[in-house]
């Protein structure tokens, strides 16, 4: 058992080594993770000084927490200023992206639940 587990418990420690590059951002996706069944997927994502996300819409609603750093949410025709601490919730079928202005990395975990994950979650969780 490693310094990060416990019974019951699993911590998975913020990795940067992990984060791949994809979408325009720099991001390190939730799933796999031995173990875990969900009915919503994530990502922590990091926007370096001057990256754009992907312009990207999803069928169903999404969450944002910020965790360091600032940015702007480009959704729907607005323009919100996001910081640390911050939560920003996107409605389904909203196209959105994300861009960080500043000089320093802008870091957020993204939540979303899609039509069927949840029916995909009881499906593989023991009854």
């Amino acid at each position: 058992m490693t310094d990060h587990e416990h019974p019951g418990v699993t911590i998975r420690p913020r990795e940067p080594e992990r984060l791949e590059r994809a979408h325009g951002l720099d991001l390190s996706l939730l799933h796999p993770w031995p173990g875990l069944n969900t009915p919503f997927r994530g990502a922590w994502c990091v926007l370096r000084p001057g990256d754009v996300s992907e312009a990207h819409a999803h069928h169903d609603r999404e969450i944002f927490i910020a965790m360091s750093g600032r940015g702007v949410l480009l959704a729907g025709g607005d323009r919100r200023e996001i910081a640390a601490g911050d939560l920003a919730l996107l409605p389904p079928d909203v196209e959105h992206r994300v861009a960080n202005e500043y000089d320093e990395d802008f870091s957020y975990y993204a939540i979303w639940w899609e039509p069927g994950m949840s029916e995909q979650y009881l499906a593989e969780e023991p009854a």
